[in-house]
């Protein structure tokens, strides 16, 4: 089977690719490198508009005539490889809309690409139509949209999320969801919002290759090391502000017991490395389930604070905070939990251990890869 897998969050389809290619399958990543995070792709889009210079011409240009360069620099690239994208068993979009540009040029894309191929599936992750509007509708207890509600941050810091809800991505939105044959989730956030759709196929774990995932079981001799790595352009969708705030109280009350290291916007080949030797590693606060980063910590060994709702303990049948730290919206809850893992270190051990061995039972990118194939038959 050719299959084509266009867009990358992370790794989310490199990984899928790779699980694919060992079961005897022919898969190319086409995709951007995702920003600062210079992930790997077969085909790389480039963005010829990122210097600071040219951000400005591009924006000059769009205010004059309503033309994106960015977004005709991409379409010129694409043609320039339709040869290379054409005729595919299967292409899966990682997203409803995976470039930084308008909507229509976007659409537009979509449909090139639907009309050289077979069957197109969506993958829900990131964000997209049904989980942003599901949390603009506060029908989670709390979500991404959550900080935009109690007013923190600025206007432009939601912005991204909410252009999910403009007429423009509405009307994008229903020219995918009617040309797809089905649309398939990876983890709880999204899986939630689209459980009663009727192109919903259901819900595929983010696809995670243990090989290049040493696990380490955690070895404290004088200090517990905490991570922080920090997104400064999800900062409050992630909940930094609530992270920061917990850990100016664990490090007045422990600052002879804890080591904390923070990181901001590194590539992913920098920030893959850069928690070896944390024992905890701080992800984000307005989930339900893991995501990408918090698995492959997960799978190093890490005690991971992240989404990991009753929704997904009921889901998994699993107990509270056994495999990975719930991290509740509130610092001082945050902060009681990190105190409870200082106070007994041998916790650590034995949620370190259980993380791995849920990695590797329910997110082995070969397994995963499986579950794809039977989606999409």
């Amino acid at each position: 089977m050719k299959v084509l897998l266009f867009g990358e969050f992370n790794r989310t389809h490199w990984n899928i690719k790779k699980g694919l290619e060992t079961l005897g399958h022919k898969v190319i990543v086409v995709s951007t490198t995702d920003g600062f995070k210079k992930v790997d792709v077969d085909i790389e889009l480039k963005n010829n508009y990122s210097t600071f210079l040219l951000k400005k011409i591009r924006i000059l240009v769009y205010k004059i005539t309503g033309i994106d360069l960015t977004a005709k620099s991409i379409k010129k690239q694409l043609i320039s490889k339709k040869t290379e994208l054409k005729s595919f068993d299967i292409v899966q979009f990682i997203n409803e809309a995976p470039f930084d540009f308008n909507r229509a040029d976007q659409e537009d894309i979509f449909k090139w690409i639907s009309m050289l191929n077979t069957k197109v599936y969506l993958l829900s992750t990131g964000l997209d139509y049904p989980s942003v509007s599901y949390a603009f509708d506060k029908k989670f207890r709390y979500s991404i949209l959550t900080p935009f509600f109690e007013k923190k941050g600025s206007k432009q810091d939601f912005s991204p999320a909410l252009s999910y809800l403009t007429p423009e991505h509405l009307k994008l939105h229903k020219r995918i969801f009617k040309t797809i044959e089905g649309v398939i989730s990876n983890d709880l956030d999204y899986h939630i919002p689209l459980q009663d759709h009727p192109k919903y196929l259901g819900m595929i774990p983010h696809a995670i290759d243990l090989s290049e995932l040493i696990y380490k079981a955690p070895k404290i001799e004088d200090k517990v090391i905490i991570f922080h790595g920090i997104n400064t352009y999800n900062y409050y969708k992630k909940g930094n502000d609530l992270f920061e705030a917990a850990l100016d109280i664990i490090s007045q009350k422990y600052s002879d017991r804890v080591e904390i290291i923070v990181a901001k916007n590194l590539p992913y080949k920098d920030y893959i490395t850069s928690f070896d030797k944390a024992h905890i590693l701080l992800d984000q606060v307005y989930a339900y389930d893991q995501g990408f980063n918090a698995l492959e910590a997960m799978a190093k060994g890490k005690v991971v604070f992240t989404g990991a709702e009753k929704e997904w303990e009921g889901y998994y049948n699993v107990e509270e905070d056994t495999i990975v730290i719930n991290a509740l919206p509130n610092a001082e809850a945050i902060a009681l939990k990190l105190e409870s893992l200082i106070k007994n270190p041998e916790k650590l051990i034995k949620i370190s251990k259980n993380a791995r061995e849920f990695v590797e039972i329910h997110h082995d990118h070969i397994n995963c890869s499986k579950q794809y194939l039977e989606k999409w038959s």
